[in-house]
């Protein structure tokens, strides 16, 4: 017995050192990979002279929040922003828009449900630049070119979100749905009360990845907007770039203040991303 029990003891021993090199070397892998943000952010707060001194420091020596006044009275990023909130919300708009068709594929039993839905697959092989300029000619005749609308209709409904919303609900059981239209509930009312806080866990994965994708939107807004009131903050960080070029503390403060959101809720809400990945691939 005792044999076993210094082996067992000892592969323990084993197993929590391997555990701890591997964190060790995580840690530093990531250290090293957030050394890049950790200088843009701190640079922010520092005066250009500081930011362009031949011998740089880490941390601002004269803290001054100037470069984020100069963004939000002198930069227009305060019209950025709302514009990049407008196309946030509508983002989750189609959030839903996702959901019920997720929805109607999974507990719907129509006519070429199976081969629309394969349809719908086959669209995520199509690159986005490809669907740009005949997207663009339809809106066009729409007479909805240069305006919020044609920023956000476009990506209101995507084949990723209609997939991932399609493989959770199908493992919601169909009795209980039954048994709620038994009981008088219409289908919106089964949808909304039923199915959607069943699907709490998809919804938290979406949600993030919609809010990040509405977020950064850049590509769209600058090719269909020609009026810099509809610009959104991706495409006023590359104005920032081409009209400041050599004002990096200025470059250093948009980024900042474009980035620091995306990796804080990236912080607090990555486990939902991952279970979310790993929830839908199971079932």
């Amino acid at each position: 017995m005792k044999p076993n029990a210094q082996s067992l003891n000892s592969e323990v021993r084993r197993e929590r050192t391997q555990q701890w090199a591997a964190g060790i070397i995580l840690a530093f892998g990531g250290l090293l990979v957030s050394i890049p943000f950790i200088w843009m952010i701190l640079s922010a707060f520092k005066p250009e002279s500081e930011v362009m001194q031949l011998t740089p420091s880490l941390l601002p020596k004269d803290f001054t929040l100037e470069n984020f006044q100069n963004l939000f009275l002198n930069m227009n990023f305060s019209m950025y922003l709302k514009n990049t909130l407008i196309v946030v919300m509508w983002s989750f708009v189609g959030l839903f828009l996702n959901a019920m068709a997720g929805y109607g594929f999974a507990k719907f039993d129509f006519k070429g449900r199976n081969k629309l839905f394969f349809l719908v697959l086959a669209t995520m092989m199509i690159p986005g630049q490809v669907t740009m300029i005949p997207v663009y000619l339809i809106l066009n005749q729409m007479q909805l070119t240069n305006t919020m609308a044609g920023i956000v209709l476009p990506g209101l409904v995507g084949a990723f979100g209609i997939f991932l919303f399609r493989q959770f609900m199908s493992t919601i059981p169909d009795e209980l749905l039954e048994a709620a239209r038994l009981d008088g509930a219409s289908e919106l009312r089964v949808f909304w009360q039923i199915v959607l806080p069943m699907s709490k866990p998809i919804l938290a994965v979406q949600g993030i990845l919609t809010f990040i994708a509405g977020w950064n939107s850049f590509l769209w807004p600058l090719i269909i907007a020609n009026d810099e009131s509809l610009y959104t903050l991706s495409v006023g960080l590359a104005l920032l770039k081409g009209q400041y070029g050599g004002n990096f503390a200025l470059q250093m403060a948009g980024s900042t203040f474009m980035v620091v959101p995306i990796i804080i809720i990236f912080m607090f809400f990555q486990k939902h991303i991952i279970d979310g990945y790993t929830i839908s691939g199971m079932k």
